[in-house]
C-alpha cells in the first residue's frame, strides 16, 4: 500500500509505568487513532473460546461472574516467565489479528491523521519495522515504580518479570527516533508530543509529494 493510501504509524515504547498510554492519549488529541494492545487483550479475555483455552492451561482463574479474574491470572503468569510466555502464545496472535483489522479501518478514514501503536511488545514482535517513527518514553525507574504501585496494577517483582521478558529499555531507547522525557511537568510532555507529531506529519507529506 503506497503512502497515499495509508496513514503514518507512530510506535510508542518504554518501561512499565513510563507513561506510554498518556503519550498515546496526547497523540489521539491531535487526530491520531490509537491501537492499544492491552485494551484489545482485555476485550479478548471475554470471548468464550479464549476463556476456555486459558482455563484449560491455567486452571481456576474465573471470578464469581464467570469472567477471567485478571488479577488472579496476573499473579500466576508474573510468578513464572514460562507461564507468561504461554499466555502470550494464546493472546498475542489474536491481538495482532485485531490490530490488523483496525489498521485497515483507520487507513480508510480521512479524519485519521496517523496511527499510534501502544504495544508493550512492539519491538519484540518486529512491528517497529512497520512504524515511520519510534518514540521512547523515558522515565526514571523510581517514578515508574511509584506510579504503578499507586495504580495497583503490578508489584515490583511482577514488573521485573515482565521487563525481563522484553528487550532491554536501553536497546529500545537506542532504536527510537525520538525520546520523550516524562520526568517533569505534564505540560512539558504535551509540548514534546506536539513537536514530534508535527515532524511526522511534515515528513509524511514530503514523502507523498
Amino acid at each position: 500500500m503506497d503512502n497515499a493510501k495509508r496513514k503514518p504509524i507512530i510506535g510508542i515504547v518504554g518501561g512499565v509505568g513510563s507513561g506510554k498510554s498518556t503519550v498515546a492519549g496526547e497523540f489521539a488529541k491531535l487526530g491520531c487513532s490509537v491501537i492499544d494492545a492491552d485494551k484489545i487483550a482485555h476485550e479478548l479475555l471475554n470471548k468464550l473460546a479464549v476463556k476456555e483455552e486459558i482455563v484449560g492451561v491455567f486452571g481456576a482463574v474465573l471470578d464469581s461472574t464467570g469472567k477471567i479474574d485478571r488479577k488472579k491470572l496476573a499473579d500466576i503468569v508474573f510468578a513464572d516467565a514460562q507461564k507468561l510466555s504461554s499466555l502470550n502464545r494464546i493472546i498475542h496472535p489474536l491481538v495482532l489479528e485485531r490490530a490488523e483489522e483496525l489498521i485497515r479501518g483507520y487507513n480508510r478514514q480521512r479524519q485519521v491523521r496517523a496511527i499510534v501503536f501502544d504495544m508493550p511488545l512492539l519491538v519484540e514482535i518486529g512491528w517497529d519495522k512497520r512504524c515511520e517513527r519510534i518514540v521512547f518514553v523515558d522515565c526514571q525507574k523510581q517514578r515508574r515504580m511509584d506510579r504503578v504501585k499507586k495504580m495497583g496494577i503490578f508489584d515490583e517483582n511482577q514488573i521485573k518479570i515482565r521487563e525481563n521478558f522484553q528487550i532491554s529499555l536501553d536497546k529500545k531507547k537506542r532504536i527510537a527516533d525520538n525520546v520523550i522525557d516524562n520526568n517533569s511537568e505534564f505540560s512539558a510532555l504535551v509540548k514534546q508530543v506536539a513537536n514530534i507529531f508535527s515532524q511526522v506529519i511534515s515528513s509524511w507529506g514530503l514523502a507523498q509529494d
